[in-house]
């Protein structure tokens, strides 16, 4: 990941696209309406990564995730994707610069609950 000028300092919460893509339909139509930040995907549509406020690595241990750490000398919310090959699945917006993590980890656990389920259906 490239340094971006400007913006919020963020970490950077990384999982498998499937579940990533299910984990955005929560938090969008979720019942509290939590923003949702910025959340990138790779060339490929392997991942997704989700910004998050600076210190998340810290405590972070969701399984098949991992979060990247900046130590607000990296990742800051740019206005073009920071990496190259990458693209804005939701681009930053001013209501939500990122993503709360606490918010992130329910929508991913719920997101990993489902698809567990439907692979196990029939």
């Amino acid at each position: 990941m490239t340094p971006a000028q400007g913006g919020q300092s963020c970490d950077l919460v990384t999982v498998p696209a499937r579940q990533g893509l299910e984990a955005v339909d929560i938090l969008r139509r979720g019942r509290d309406q939590e923003p949702v930040g910025p959340v990138l995907h790779d060339g490929a549509c392997d991942t997704l990564g989700f910004l998050v406020p600076p210190g998340t690595a810290d405590a972070w241990d969701v399984p098949g995730s991992a979060c990247t750490r900046t130590d607000g000398r990296g990742l800051r919310v740019p206005a073009d994707p920071p990496v190259s090959g990458s693209g804005w699945l939701l681009p930053p917006a001013a209501d939500a610069p990122v993503t709360d993590p606490a918010v992130l980890r329910a929508a991913l656990d719920q997101a990993a609950r489902l698809l567990e389920a439907a692979d196990n259906c029939c």
